[in-house]
C-alpha cells in the first residue's frame, strides 16, 4: 500500500471513530501515524522537486523584517502591496493574476518592512498544487504572515488556508508546547522516563507517550510535559519541524457585506477588516501588522556622541543587550566591560546594567568594551 492509499486509510479510520474517553488512546496512535505519513510525503515531494532543478521564487531578504501575504486568487492581495508600498504589482478581475513572487517596501515606524505579494493558494497547495509547496515555503521564512480573505467568503477561505498551512507544519498565533523532550542513544537499558507536572486532561497519558514514540522507532528518550496539551501538540514537539508564526487575518472587500457582518469580523481574535475599493482601514491594517510583528527597535549610542536615531537594531520583544551585542559581532559579547541604557526598561536615566538586561522599545544602549590589559 503507498503512502497516499495508507494517508487515506488512517483519516477514513480517524474519522468513523468516535471520540470518547475509550478511543482517544487509539485516535492519538493514528495520529502519530498519519503525522509520520505526512511528514515522509513531504520529504520525498521536496527531493522530486530538487532532482528537477525546482523553479523557485524566493527573493533575497531584504530590510528588518518580512511579511508574506496568503492567500486565495483575487482577494486583493497585489492591491494592497500596490498600495502600500510604491511597489506595482499587477492587479486585474481575473484570477491568477500574480504568478510570481512580488516584493515590496514599507517604512513604518523607523523600520523597513518587506513585504511579499504570493500567488494566491489553492486547495491541496500542501501538495503542491498551483505552486502551492513554494507560495508556503516562501512564507516560512518570513515573520509575519498576513491571511487576506474575501468578506463575503470569510469563513470557507480561513478554514481552507488554516488546513493547508496545518499540513505543512505552520502553526499560526500558537506558542510551542511547554515541553522538553530529549531522544538519547539507543542502549541496553532503553526506558521512555516521562513525567508530567500539570495534571493531564485533554488525552496524553504516558501510556500513549511510549506509544506515539514507539511509532516513531523511538525507545529511550526523556519527556517531560509542564503544561496540559492533547497528543497532536505532543507530535508537533517530536517531529521538530513546526513552525509557530504570528498571523494577522485581513478581511478584504468588507463593502460587499452587511454592517453586522463587518462588525463580526472586526471582532474576531487577530482580525482586521478592509476595504481597498473604498481606501477604508488601510492604516489601521499597517498599524495590526506592526503590532503583531512583535518588534522593538533599539538605538545605539556611542560614547561622547548622541545616539544614532536614524537607523534602530529591530528584534524581537524581550531581547537582551546580549542580543543586541551579537547583532553587531559575535565576538562582542565577550568583550563588553558594562552597558547603560537608557529608556522605558532602566530603573533611573542612565542604568547601568549586563548583558542579561532585558530592553524595551526605543530605549537608547551604550556598550562599553573592556580594555585591552582587562
Amino acid at each position: 500500500m503507498g503512502l497516499l492509499e495508507r494517508q487515506k486509510a488512517i483519516e477514513e479510520e480517524i474519522a468513523r471513530t468516535q471520540k470518547n474517553k475509550k478511543t482517544e488512546y487509539h485516535v492519538g496512535r493514528l495520529k502519530g501515524q498519519l503525522a509520520r505519513i505526512k511528514t515522509e510525503m513531504m520529504e520525498n515531494a521536496a527531493r522530486s522537486a530538487g532532482a528537477r532543478g525546482g523553479d523557485g521564487f524566493e527573493v533575497r531578504r531584504s530590510g528588518d523584517v518580512r511579511v508574506a501575504l496568503v492567500g486565495f486568487p483575487s482577494v486583493g492581495k497585489s492591491s494592497f502591496l500596490s498600495r502600500v508600498t510604491h511597489t506595482e504589482s499587477v492587479a486585474a478581475a481575473y484570477e491568477f493574476t500574480t504568478l510570481t513572487c512580488i516584493p515590496g517596501k514599507l517604512m513604518h515606524n523607523g523600520t523597513e518592512v518587506q513585504i511579499l505579494d504570493l500567488p494566491g493558494i489553492i486547495e491541496g497547495a500542501a501538495e503542491g498544487k498551483g505552486r502551492g509547496r513554494q507560495v508556503i515555503a516562501t512564507a516560512r521564512t518570513s515573520d509575519l504572515i498576513i491571511i487576506m480573505l474575501d468578506a463575503a467568503k470569510a469563513e470557507a477561505q480561513r478554514r481552507k488556508i488554516e488546513r493547508e498551512l496545518e499540513a505543512v507544519g505552520l502553526r499560526l498565533n500558537k506558542a510551542p508546547p511547554n515541553m522538553t523532550f530529549k531522544k538519547k542513544a539507543s542502549t541496553s537499558t532503553n526506558a521512555i522516563n516521562f513525567t508530567a507536572t500539570v495534571p493531564l486532561t485533554r488525552g496524553m497519558s504516558e501510556g500513549l507517550a511510549k506509544e506515539v514514540l514507539k511509532d516513531y522507532k523511538i525507545h529511550n528518550a526523556d519527556v517531560i510535559l509542564r503544561e496540559d496539551i492533547d497528543v497532536d501538540e505532543f507530535i508537533d514537539v517530536i517531529e521538530g519541524n513546526r513552525r509557530y508564526m504570528p498571523c494577522l487575518y485581513v478581511y478584504n472587500k468588507v463593502d460587499t457585506v452587511t454592517m453586522e457582518e463587518i462588525d463580526r469580523l472586526s471582532k474576531m481574535p487577530h482580525s482586521v477588516v478592509l476595504s481597498l475599493y473604498w481606501d477604508l482601514n488601510i492604516d489601521e491594517v499597517i498599524e495590526e501588522m506592526w503590532e503583531h510583528l512583535n518588534v522593538i527597535r533599539i538605538y545605539t549610542k556611542k560614547h561622547g556622541s548622541p545616539p544614532d536615531f536614524v537607523k534602530p537594531f529591530v528584534v524581537k520583544r524581550n531581547a537582551s543587550v546580549e542580543h543586541i551585542c551579537d547583532r553587531i559581532h559575535k565576538d562582542i559579547a565577550s568583550r563588553v566591560k558594562y552597558s547603560i541604557v537608557w529608556g522605558t526598561s532602566s530603573k533611573h536615566q542612565p542604568q547601568r546594567v549586563g548583558l542579561s538586561h532585558t530592553l524595551e522599545d526605543e530605549d537608547v544602549l551604550q556598550i562599553m568594551l573592556k580594555t585591552a590589559n582587562q
